[in-house]
């Protein structure tokens, strides 16, 4: 028996859970309302808030954390590291505290969560697949202008899950296939996976298809304008673009199944701010599959947003032809795939990572 406690902290919520060896013996999502999180100056100063909602809940659950083995936290925009499972260290936890990350999100605080919940227990903290994770050839990273280089800053541990989980089903490795992941949630990531490794992704918070959210790539010189227009700071122009974009922008609601409804509904302007996102997730997957010189073995559709057959089917009217391996993985993996890599370095099937 393995008790390992998951942790992942997402922007307006906390989702735990507990596995028993392989199989979730208890699961909570914690809700932060936007008020209460408003009060706090920036992610990282919610952490104790967070934590004492974590505690709370636990206890409301009768889990005794004296019988844990593991406590794993989810990995977020950390400076760029290899895939796997990490061992949580001081370094980490410093470099986290001292604002060592690469963008403002709540999963930055996972790991660093696990950690102080494990060590008065003596037990280890780990995270696993992070936000972070830096697997780009170099002519994925350059952008256009020597200022600026592209960034590995996606879903990568919920885009991995599910493609070993296709690759299972294939009776082949993740390692040996060429996979195209699109992960369909408040953000929009398309990862082009050649042989085990992310060779190239759109960041979700810089471009690619617009989201609930997110605007996705916009018009640069009309950014231009609006960024030196006056009307907003530096804070409000990054809200605009991370999370009072997309959707929401359009309709007034970042609800992709209410944003649906509106469409079949007669609503031709929801209808139509749909199918072009659609539109721009198939351009993107369109574009992965140049990356690996159209030799795809599948094409994978997660994250929230995939549980709309009407949305993945506009996407699929384009983009079928590439490949006729087809998975639809809907819903996050992020809590099965962590507690799996935990498992696997407490039983010393792989070798956990330092953070250096």
């Amino acid at each position: 028996m393995s008790l390992i406690l998951v942790i992942n902290p997402g922007g307006g919520s906390t989702k735990i859970a507990v596995y028993d060896g392989w199989e979730c013996v208890m699961s909570r999502k914690i809700s932060h309302p936007p008020e209460v999180l408003g009060e706090f100056p920036d992610t990282f100063s919610q952490r104790e808030y967070r934590e004492e909602c974590i505690m709370e809940a636990l206890g409301e659950e009768n889990v005794d954390l004296a019988n844990l083995d593991a406590v794993v936290g989810r990995g977020g925009a950390l400076k760029p590291l290899e895939s796997g499972t990490y061992e949580v260290n001081e370094l980490l936890v410093e470099d986290v505290k001292n604002g060592i990350v690469q963008t403002d999100h709540a999963s930055n605080l996972g790991a660093l969560m696990a950690f102080e919940m494990a060590a008065p227990l003596g037990k280890p903290a780990y995270m696993v697949d992070p936000v972070s994770v830096d697997e780009f050839i170099d002519e994925a990273r350059i952008s256009g202008h020597p200022r600026m280089e592209r960034k590995s800053l996606d879903h990568p541990l919920n885009a991995k899950m599910v493609a070993r989980k296709a690759a299972r089903e294939l009776g082949t490795r993740y390692e040996d296939m060429n996979v195209i992941v699109a992960h369909l949630g408040t953000g929009i990531s398309i990862s082009v996976h050649e042989k085990g490794r992310i060779i190239d992704v759109n960041c979700a918070h810089d471009g690619g298809p617009f989201s609930t959210q997110r605007t996705g790539t916009l018009p640069v010189t009309q950014l231009m304008d609006w960024c030196y227009s006056g009307e907003l700071t530096r804070d409000e122009m990054f809200a605009q673009l991370t999370s009072k974009g997309g959707l929401l922008a359009y309709t007034g609601t970042d609800d992709a199944a209410r944003v649906e409804e509106m469409a079949r509904g007669g609503n031709a302007e929801a209808g139509l701010v749909l199918r072009a996102m659609a539109y721009q997730i198939a351009k993107e997957i369109g574009g992965a599959a140049t990356a690996l010189r159209g030799k795809v073995d599948a094409i994978i559709y997660t994250g929230g947003v995939a549980h709309s057959d009407f949305i993945v089917g506009l996407v699929r009217e384009r983009v079928d032809f590439i490949t006729p391996s087809v998975f639809l993985y809907p819903g996050e993996h992020e809590m099965d795939s962590m507690a799996q890599g935990a498992l696997r370095a407490l039983r010393g099937e792989e070798k956990p990572k330092q953070y250096r």
